[in-house]
C-alpha cells in the first residue's frame, strides 16, 4: 500500500527479476530445461532448492552450483551449453526499463537495484540489458552476501544509497518482500502491471507527462 509521502520521494529500489526483466532462473525455466536437456525435473529441482540459496548468497559459483543441481553424473551436454541456455532465457520489460529511465530523468533520482540473484546470471543481465544506465547501485544478495527476505539488505540498500527510508519507493513483484520493506518505514509498491505500477509512482509525487491520465508513452 503506498500513501502520499510526507517527504518527496527521492530514491527508487527496485526488484529485477519480476519488474525490469524476466526471472532469472524460476521454476518455469527450470521446467523448461529439464524438458529440453532431457532431464527428471523433479530430482534437479528438489537438488536446486537445496543449494540455490547459497548460489544466490554469492558462496558458489555458478558451475559449483551446476555440479550439485546437474552435472553430478555424466550428461551427454557441456556445463557451457547449459549456462548458455540458462542465460538465454532472459526477457526484458521494455515498458518498465523505460518507465524507470524517465522517472529517473525527470525527478533525479537514485536508483538501486535490491535484488536476489547469483554472480553469473546477474553480470550477465546487467550487460546484456545494459542496466547500468538506469540503475546507480546493485545491492544484489551475491554481491553483499544477504538475501531477501533478510532485512538487512534493505538497509544496506539505504546506507549505500544515503537515503532516509521515508525517502525511498520500492518495486517489488513478491508481496512479502514489499511486506518488509513497509515494515522499514519504505514506500513498497507491489508490481503486478504496469499501470498499476505507475499509478502507485504517481500517487508519491513521481509523475511523468500525461495525456488522459496516462503517461505518454514513447
Amino acid at each position: 500500500m503506498t500513501t502520499t509521502p510526507s517527504s518527496p520521494i527521492t530514491t527508487l529500489f527496485l526488484d529485477i527479476g519480476g519488474v525490469l526483466l524476466t526471472n532469472g532462473w524460476d521454476h518455469t525455466m527450470r521446467r523448461h530445461a529439464a524438458e529440453v536437456f532431457r532431464l527428471d525435473y523433479d530430482e534437479m529441482n528438489e537438488r536446486h532448492h537445496l543449494t540455490f540459496d547459497t548460489y544466490e548468497e554469492g558462496k558458489l559459483s555458478l558451475d559449483e552450483y551446476l555440479q550439485r543441481v546437474v552435472f553430478y553424473q555424466e550428461r551427454p551436454f557441456t556445463p557451457d551449453k547449459f549456462q548458455r541456455f540458462m542465460f538465454s532465457q532472459t526477457r526484458p520489460y521494455p515498458d518498465m526499463i523505460r518507465l524507470i529511465t524517465e522517472l529517473k530523468q525527470r525527478h533525479h533520482l537514485k536508483v538501486a537495484a535490491v535484488s536476489n540473484e547469483g554472480r553469473e546470471l546477474t553480470e550477465y543481465r546487467i550487460r546484456q540489458f545494459e542496466l547500468g544506465s538506469v540503475i546507480d547501485f546493485f545491492i544484489v544478495s551475491c554481491f553483499v552476501h544477504f538475501r531477501k527476505p533478510d532485512a538487512d539488505i534493505y538497509r544496506i540498500a539505504l546506507d549505500v544509497a544515503q537515503a532516509a527510508p521515508k525517502e525511498v519507493a520500492y518495486i517489488e513483484d513478491r508481496p512479502m518482500f514489499v511486506d518488509i520493506a513497509n515494515s522499514l518505514g519504505i514506500h513498497g509498491i507491489r508490481h503486478t502491471t504496469y499501470r498499476t505500477t505507475y499509478a502507485s509512482l504517481h500517487s508519491l509525487g513521481l509523475r511523468l507527462a500525461e495525456a488522459n491520465g496516462e503517461p505518454i508513452r514513447r
